[in-house]
């Protein structure tokens, strides 16, 4: 049936991996080198539904924005895209849609385009068939179209869709409440909305969902306040909601079957801390414990939390704090067979490079120990179950040679120590509200020489740690054969493509080219893929 408000996004988005959120990462790869059918069965599987399309799980954005509509008294659903054209009708006055990496331009998505020849993501692609329906859906039913979530600053820097009629940046439960009613009249309003100074909500005012998110995704921080120049995320933008709000949505989830909680944070131990006076970005070590307990002992629907999970973390607070760490361990239940992959951001090994664009990334440890903030923060993690992937930005304007030279040294450091973690180099994005908007996208023949070099020592000790902790990606998986093929490719695909690596090292990037001419998302490629995925699930041996 047609709902007056209806919410969703691409595919790419709106799927659940299979249980296994790391296998999201296979979206921002080229689409010529991923055959579709692996997409729709594996790596980014259709969202289940209820008998009237709407879903019974969506992502964590499209949650709370169904919270805030249906807080101001609309009607609204949350449908994935394979279920739009039931959900629109006459009926329909707003389209929402949530957006995480429309053009594939993320820093991931254009890192994997660089080194894999280029081409479309499918990140990219399955924006692209949704525009093509809603664009045919506001013809037929003249609706409005809304747009939101963080991939909107690519909309803004590389062309807005001609259908999206309004695009709202950051926080909307203020600024959302107040234009919609002029929205679903059809009345003008600004093409661009972002929150005023006074139009960021209160940690208190921010609803909780009122339907289950995927994976038992609930939020705990919004924003970070670190202020770092390549990142989107300002300092004032920075709360830790309330108890009450997390144990609403844990409870949430829990009913729908999600045992465990991925906690949806920039920095997971700055709960409960202060962005600003004496306390500054000081490790609140009871409110975090606090939360986790609260957690813990939710039971809802007959389940009980089993695990917990968090999904970014830095390295500073790991070392100001061994103790938070080690208690968020245990309450999270990791052990040998039950762990966590944070992404942290290393970011660069050069002091200066720090000092210049990031100076907060190492409070309160001074820029001159960053080299010791991470290997102490890889240490103590590492001794807590918790596996970082360390991201790096590389390619600022003024980056030098010794500035590479300091960065290829903490990557030699961690690899010295033989700690499990995964380093990845990826290139400076100019996002659109970020301090460096008005940097170029980058192209690999702008990126330092030695970025290649980087790039080779970390990919190949990045392989030998993805064979080490192959247990711990799929540890969630819900899909037998999905697991025996990622099991099969870390261990026979990945052991081969250390030459790629090394080409790519000794050309500065130019050997992706040859890569280009690679397309497995055709009929052949499917076979050929197919007959690859019967061979495995049957235990075919080489």
């Amino acid at each position: 049936m047609p709902w007056e408000v209806v919410l969703t996004a691409d595919r790419g988005s709106f799927t659940d991996y299979g249980g296994a959120s790391s296998l999201g990462y296979v979206a921002d790869m080229p689409a010529r080198l991923v055959p579709r059918l692996f997409m729709d069965k594996f790596f980014t599987p259709p969202a289940r539904t209820d008998k009237e399309g709407r879903a019974l799980y969506a992502p964590y954005a499209l949650r709370k924005v169904e919270a805030i509509v249906a807080k101001a008294g609309y009607e609204v659903a949350v449908v994935p895209p394979e279920k739009l054209k039931r959900a629109v009708g006459p009926k329909t006055k707003v389209l929402g849609i949530s957006v995480h990496d429309p053009y594939g331009l993320s820093p991931v998505g254009t890192f994997l385009t660089m080194i894999l020849g280029g081409g479309e993501t499918w990140t990219a692609k399955f924006f692209k068939e949704l525009s093509d329906e809603v664009e045919a859906l506001k013809k037929k039913y003249d609706f409005k179209v809304i747009v939101g979530g963080p991939g909107v600053e690519q909309l803004m820097r590389a062309g807005r869709p001609s259908w999206a009629d309004v695009i709202f940046i950051e926080d909307v439960e203020i600024t959302l409440p107040k234009w919609l009613p002029k929205i679903v009249a059809g009345e003008e309003v600004p093409p661009v909305i972002k929150p005023s100074v006074n139009e960021y909500p209160a940690a208190e005012d921010i609803p909780a969902i009122i339907n289950p998110a995927r994976l038992g995704e609930v939020q705990i921080t919004r924003g970070c306040p670190r202020g770092c120049q390549f990142c989107s995320i300002t300092p004032i933008t920075f709360r830790s909601l309330p108890i009450s709000t997390v144990v609403k949505e844990v409870e949430i989830n829990l009913k729908a079957g999600w045992a465990q909680v991925d906690l949806i944070t920039d920095d997971v131990l700055l709960y409960g801390t202060s962005p600003y006076g004496p306390n500054r970005l000081k490790v609140n070590h009871d409110a975090i414990v606090k939360l986790y307990e609260a957690i813990r002992s939710v039971e809802a629907g007959g389940n009980k939390v089993r695990h917990i999970f968090f999904s970014h973390v830095s390295a500073a607070p790991v070392v100001e704090s061994p103790k938070t760490v080690k208690a968020i361990a245990e309450l999270s239940g990791f052990g040998p067979d039950k762990g966590d992959t944070p992404v942290i951001g290393l970011e660069t090994g050069s002091v200066r490079i720090l000092n210049k664009y990031m100076r907060n990334k190492a409070y309160p440890y001074p820029p001159e120990k960053w080299h010791d903030v991470v290997l102490d923060a890889t240490a103590i993690l590492n001794e807590n179950y918790i596996y970082p992937a360390y991201t790096m930005t590389i390619g600022y304007p003024d980056e030098t040679d010794e500035d590479m030279k300091q960065t290829m040294e903490i990557v030699e450091k961690i690899i010295d120590h033989d700690y499990i973690a995964w380093i990845f180099p990826l290139p400076v994005i100019p996002m659109y509200t970020s301090a460096l908007r008005h940097l170029r996208h980058p192209t690999p023949d702008m990126l330092p020489e030695r970025f290649w070099d980087i790039l080779y020592e970390s990919w190949r000790y990045d392989l030998r740690v993805t064979r080490r902790l192959a247990p711990i990606i799929l540890q969630n998986s819900k899909n037998k054969l999905i697991s025996r093929v990622v099991n099969y490719m870390i261990d026979k695909v990945f052991n081969s493509i250390e030459w790629m690596f090394r080409e790519l090292k000794d050309t500065k990037g130019r050997s992706a080219a040859q890569l280009s001419r690679i397309n497995l998302d055709n009929a052949l490629g499917v076979l050929k893929s197919i007959y690859w995925l019967t061979r495995i699930a049957f235990g075919a041996k080489d």
